[in-house]
């Protein structure tokens, strides 16, 4: 791959810069001009339940991938207290080792108010990091679940971590991720339950219609003492890449519409979390009334 990177990053003005979107308020990001990156990062997401390794596996494949002399950032969604608002930020800490390369860097996110998997104002921070000259960003979600389709908008690739026998695949299956996923993972592979549960994943995806160009996600097995493993995983990332470019369909609809759909939800949000008592004894109709004309933009509110 040739990079982009012609230029040495500013890791200081990159830091800040992320720094001050994660505290922006969204209406002031609404209301600034969008300045359009000339050209965009290639976006993987990992995604997938707590535990599953994502992390480990995302600090492994991140090595790999550097070795072709591209820029390659990673961010990666710590959940946030929703009492205090903190978050442990400890998916930065299991990448220290990767901290020797320049073309690296890695930035923690907490979630903050979100409840899809992302972080607060995320579109506004990938456009941030094209705007460095990233070559490739690798996204991974808080896993909170399989219920975190919000990164299919976000990303050009899906990468689905599954663990061995833990019942990942058949929620998997019923949630409809079998949908949302480009490539599916099932981690750890040496621990029991690996093979059974490729096996799962295989038979469902068999039971998927056919359909005229569609990309037909790998099934893979991957464990951190097992190299090639990794490198099998990051074949698939390239060759779902090469396809996408040639078949799918340009994803900026898709973001633009979860763009405008989160900045209503936190305004929403922001004004039923300042509403007292009295409020909520008035109809429900009259409470969602009020909440819908306080998103609203401001001079039609």
């Amino acid at each position: 791959m040739n990079t982009r990177a012609a230029a040495p990053l500013d890791r200081w003005a990159l830091s800040r810069a992320l720094t001050r979107l994660a505290n922006a308020d969204p209406m002031a990001l609404a209301d600034a001009q969008a300045e359009v990156p000339g050209t965009r990062a290639r976006r993987i997401g990992l995604t997938g339940a707590p535990g599953a390794g994502k992390s480990s596996l995302g600090g492994h494949l991140a090595r790999l991938r550097l070795a072709s002399g591209q820029r390659l950032g990673v961010l990666a969604v710590d959940p946030s207290s929703p009492r205090t608002g903190g978050a442990i930020l400890g998916d930065r800490v299991r990448m220290d080792d990767l901290v020797d390369d320049e073309r690296l860097y890695i930035r923690s996110l907490g979630s903050r108010r979100t409840g899809d998997g992302l972080a607060d104002n995320l579109p506004e921070m990938l456009d941030l990091m094209d705007g460095f000259g990233f070559d490739e960003v690798l996204l991974e979600t808080v896993g909170v679940g399989q219920a975190e389709h919000a990164v299919r908008a976000q990303v050009d690739t899906v990468v689905l971590v599954l663990l061995p026998d833990s019942g990942d695949a058949v929620q998997a299956m019923k949630a409809g991720i079998m949908e949302m996923a480009d490539i599916f993972v099932v981690h750890k592979c040496d621990l029991p339950g690996a093979q059974r549960a490729a096996t799962d994943l295989r038979r469902v995806a068999a039971l998927q219609p056919p359909a005229a160009q569609d990309w037909v996600p790998p099934i893979l097995l991957t464990s951190c003492a097992h190299p090639e493993s990794i490198a099998a995983l990051s074949q698939a990332i390239d060759q779902h890449q090469a396809w996408r470019a040639q078949h799918a369909p340009e994803a900026g609809l898709a973001r633009a519409r979860y763009r405008l759909r989160r900045l209503i939800e936190r305004r929403v949000a922001r004004f039923v979390a300042a509403q007292d008592a009295p409020f909520f004894q008035k109809s429900l109709s009259a409470q969602a009334d009020a909440a819908l004309r306080a998103a609203l933009p401001r001079e039609e509110a």
